[in-house]
């Protein structure tokens, strides 16, 4: 009981000081030099120094590998520019690396099944965006916020019996 009290009117004297005083309290303390900061996580990195992840949105799966390079981005063995034919689907893919501010220095290889384009394309940028993060994680904090390690659950809404699609009903006849 009495160590109880001690070790409160300790902390009632912590509160008390100042902010300053605390710092050097704490310094005097400690015997050596403040460590360094760990990364919150290890780079994770195969043997051919590619770092591999996967993306998923609506039904579209996408594996990708990402390395050190000049920009060049492979999907299904064709120029991304050829396959994803609407900018629109080209500027999400590379959304990653402009919140990185990585543009140009990593090379893609994708190979993307199921779904559609829209898809398919927002799979890619899920995929690109774990692997940056595995290859870089100083770099997840900045992804993370910008959204883009979360996958998008959203769904196409299957088809109910008594109904002509999702939610729509058949068309209504009065006689």
């Amino acid at each position: 009981m009495a160590d109880e009290r001690q070790s409160l009117a300790d902390l009632g004297n912590v509160i008390s000081q100042t902010p300053d005083a605390v710092v050097a309290a704490a310094d005097t303390n400690n015997s050596g030099p403040a460590p360094e900061p760990a990364p919150l996580r290890e780079q994770e990195i195969d043997a051919q120094g590619r770092a591999y992840a996967t993306g998923r949105r609506k039904d579209a799966v996408a594996r990708v590998w990402l390395k050190p390079g000049t920009g060049k981005i492979t999907i299904n063995g064709r120029d991304f520019e050829n396959y994803f034919a609407r900018p629109t689907l080209r500027l999400v893919i590379n959304q990653v690396f402009g919140v990185a501010e990585r543009e140009g220095q990593y090379d893609v290889v994708a190979t993307v099944k199921g779904g559609g384009l829209s898809g398919q394309a927002g799979a890619v940028k899920h995929g690109i965006s774990q692997a940056i993060t595995k290859y870089e994680p100083i770099l997840r904090t900045q992804v993370k916020r910008a959204g883009f390690l979360t996958r998008d659950s959203r769904t196409v809404e299957r088809k109910k019996y008594g109904r002509a699609k999702a939610r729509r009903s058949f068309q209504f006849s009065k006689r």
